[in-house]
């Protein structure tokens, strides 16, 4: 992932942040026939290695799993982002030498990836997957409120996702670039919107209070 370093992200806790609160991620592995993408949900085990290991899990019937990856596997973890507009920057109004850009987060994992179909693990890792969607709601469910046959049947149809991370790519590209006035002026624009993921993003924006 390209960053430059005004908006590179090595805070490892912010990382961690951005992973726990993505919905949806994408697993992308090299393989001989060519790059192989699925988006799944994921989630990171902190206390589990030393930088924690990507669990989840992807359909049987999916062939991302039994074409042999080429080195490591990436799993991509994106967070709030949003279209800046330049009418929002006080620049254009003093030289009109400004263009659209895109604010976002993003977290890339890296690390060996291993597919496995052991019933036991599969079990946990959809049980941890669910708990953590699930917990928002007022009444959660849960997986053993399914009968037991029908959740051995289900797990023999997907295979398991094991990722010890080896390197983190961090990115917080959130108009850091740009002077006090037009952070301010960004900051305002997407705070007004009405799409919620824009005014998740204004919040990101480093403005003096």
């Amino acid at each position: 992932m390209y960053t430059p370093p005004a908006f590179k992200d090595e805070d490892v806790e912010s990382i961690r942040a951005t992973i726990r609160d993505a919905r949806l991620a994408n697993l992308v592995t090299a393989t001989a026939e060519g790059p192989l993408a699925t988006p799944l949900p994921l989630f990171l085990d902190e206390s589990e290695g030393e930088r924690g290991v990507i669990y989840g899990h992807l359909a049987k019937a999916n062939p991302q799993w039994q074409v042999p990856p080429i080195g490591n596997a990436v799993t991509i973890f994106m967070g709030p982002e949003a279209y800046v507009t330049p009418s929002w920057y006080a620049t254009k109004q003093e030289t009109g030498k400004v263009v659209p850009t895109w604010n976002y987060v993003a977290v890339h994992a890296y690390g060996p990836v291993e597919f496995f179909q052991d019933p036991e693990r599969l079990l946990d890792v959809v049980t941890r997957l669910t708990r953590k969607h699930e917990a928002a709601r007022a009444k959660p469910w849960a997986v053993s409120d399914a009968p037991a046959d029908f959740i051995a049947g289900q797990l023999r149809g997907i295979v398991g996702i094991r990722i010890p991370v080896v390197r983190f790519e961090g990115k917080r590209k959130m108009s850091q670039n740009r002077p006090e006035a037009d952070r301010v002026g960004v900051a305002a624009g997407l705070a007004a919107s009405e799409n919620p993921a824009d005014r998740a993003a204004a919040s990101l924006i480093p403005v003096r209070v």
